[in-house]
């Protein structure tokens, strides 16, 4: 009797329940995916809440043990679950490993990695940031060239590149350069690590509930004076 009154009471419902309904006996856990519905055409990816940027790491980082040479490359890319979101840096080498030196260029290897990193950040409905960084060797001898034109160029670049490979154009929070003044060496101004472009995906401003992400104790804060910079031909 109890399943001919659920049936008889999902004949009368709503569309909407009846496919939250349906989605529930295909998954009952929920876990089976990380975004977006069990239903074939029941709606938009869901935003990623802060528990589930874990997830998202996990994913992500699966992608790119996917990509060419990663034994080389896994120790300059670093994914990391912040106040904000989760932080996606790739790590310069002396040599150049994802833009050759003073250029905006982004290296094959680089391509590839933000590539990957395109087709599955895409599917979300979260903003992303996109910063650029560098060393504080100065530029050269060029007056109207800094670190803080490289570095807006080399994330504008990164920014031009995920656009063409999945990320969509309103997902672009910011492109910002910050030059040297954002070291992640602190201890040496000049470390190659220092010259990185950092991606965050941001959690959404309205968590599930209405509530927002507490942000954590000691959690830096983005820098005033970096350049802001736009990009009207992707």
């Amino acid at each position: 009797m109890m399943a001919l009154f659920i049936v008889l009471w999902l004949m009368n419902s709503s569309k909407q329940i009846q496919e939250a309904v349906g989605g529930y006996f295909k998954d009952p856990t929920g876990t089976s995916k990380l975004v977006g519905s069990n239903q074939a055409g029941a709606g938009e990816n869901l935003p990623l809440r802060k528990q589930d940027m874990a997830k998202l790491k996990e994913q992500l980082q699966t992608v790119i043990r996917q990509v060419s040479d990663f034994e080389k490359l896994k120790s300059h890319i670093e994914m990391t679950v912040t106040a904000e979101g989760l932080r996606i840096e790739l790590l310069e080498s002396e040599t150049g490993t994802f833009f050759e030196s003073a250029s905006s260029k982004p290296t094959d290897s680089a391509r590839e990695i933000l590539t990957a990193l395109a087709g599955e950040v895409g599917k979300l409905p979260n903003r992303v940031s996109i910063e650029g960084h560098t060393d504080s060797r100065p530029f050269g001898a060029n007056a109207n060239y800094s670190n803080w034109e490289l570095s807006t160029d080399r994330a504008n670049a990164c920014r031009r590149l995920m656009q063409q490979n999945g990320l969509r154009g309103d997902q672009v929070a910011e492109v910002r350069g910050f030059a040297d003044q954002s070291l992640r060496d602190k201890s040496d101004p000049t470390d190659a690590s220092n010259r990185r472009i950092t991606l965050l995906v941001k959690y959404m401003e309205k968590q599930a509930g209405g509530v927002a992400p507490v942000p954590e104790v000691g959690a830096s804060q983005p820098n005033p004076a970096a350049a802001q910079a736009s990009d009207p031909h992707p």
